[in-house]
């Protein structure tokens, strides 16, 4: 992977939360929610990352946005390594870099209308300095996630939550991103919604140019958007390789588990499928998260 290709790259990131202090104030042990991972994503392409709750993934998400500060690691974007810049050197790449979180419910604000709700990033990077072009552009936005410019002066309650999590996708959309981390995007959502937001969201990226690094432990979902999928366990990742090299030939015990809980549409084939279990345990030869290649482009994790 050439480095005029790669638009994210992570290195090392680790992310951990300390639980607390005891009655005499010592330090009590502490969360590794991500402890070493590293991995880089093309200009162009989505890079799916998955794995069971607590795994670390919106950890990971999270530090990408610099929602969250780093214990140690480096996240390059475009090249400028943004674990150095501090606020004010940040504002650009925030709007270079956009989020659609996982609750469309709580991730917008009630008492904002929709034209606020869209315009507001706008006006804070100065995407666009007239109110007319700015309502413009809105309401363009609204049509290409599949609303309508007479939703402009309606509220979030007003909406469905498939709706909701349109207008999360335009507010996304607003300031021209280039890289959107979707955490979980579809998860509240109803099943029958789940799809077209999917179809949507690539559609989107092949008109935009965009970059997603998408975020699920639906499985089914993320090899369908996916080019490539990394798959984390325990802070980790454990196995990184294109969508449909992993789930045809998955080689860690995790990947497979993961796998193995898929649902089969076919009744017969359904009661013979067998789920697996696997708990990872860290080999003790000091590799723990490192990852080998093991054919092109297919990595793995040592295990026990």
């Amino acid at each position: 992977m050439s480095k005029s290709e790669i638009l994210v790259d992570v290195r090392n990131l680790k992310k951990h939360f300390s639980k607390g202090t005891d009655i005499w104030g010592r330090s009590k042990d502490v969360l590794k929610a991500v402890d070493g991972v590293s991995f880089q994503i093309r200009r162009g392409e989505t890079f799916g990352l998955v794995g069971e709750s607590g795994s670390g993934k919106s950890t990971v998400g999270r530090c990408l946005i610099r929602l969250y500060d780093y214990t140690d690691g480096e996240v390059y974007f475009d090249g400028q390594n943004l674990s150095k810049l501090g606020d004010k050197q940040l504002k650009p790449f925030r709007r270079r870099i956009q989020t659609i979180f996982q609750d469309p419910y709580s991730s917008l604000n009630p008492g904002m209308s929709v034209l606020d709700l869209i315009g507001e990033p706008m006006n804070i990077h100065g995407v666009f300095k007239r109110e007319d072009e700015r309502r413009e552009k809105v309401g363009e936005l609204l049509e290409k996630v599949g609303l309508k410019r007479e939703h402009l002066t309606r509220y979030p309650h007003e909406f469905s939550g498939g709706q909701r999590q349109r207008i999360s996708i335009a507010r996304a959309l607003s300031v021209r991103p280039d890289f959107v981390v979707c955490d979980e995007p579809i998860s509240a959502l109803d099943v029958s919604v789940q799809a077209q937001v999917i179809n949507m969201l690539e559609d989107l990226q092949d008109e935009f140019g965009l970059t997603y690094l998408f975020i699920a432990h639906d499985l089914s979902m993320v090899r369908h958007i996916s080019d490539r999928i990394g798959v984390m366990y325990g802070g980790r990742l454990v196995e990184v390789a294109d969508s449909d090299e992993l789930y045809e030939n998955p080689l860690h015990p995790y990947t497979k588990a993961l796998l193995s809980s898929i649902p089969i549409p076919d009744p017969i084939a359904a009661r013979e499928q067998r789920s697996l279990t696997y708990t990872y345990r860290a080999p003790d030869n000091g590799t723990g998260g490192q990852l080998r290649e093991v054919s092109p482009g297919h990595f793995v994790a040592d295990y026990e």
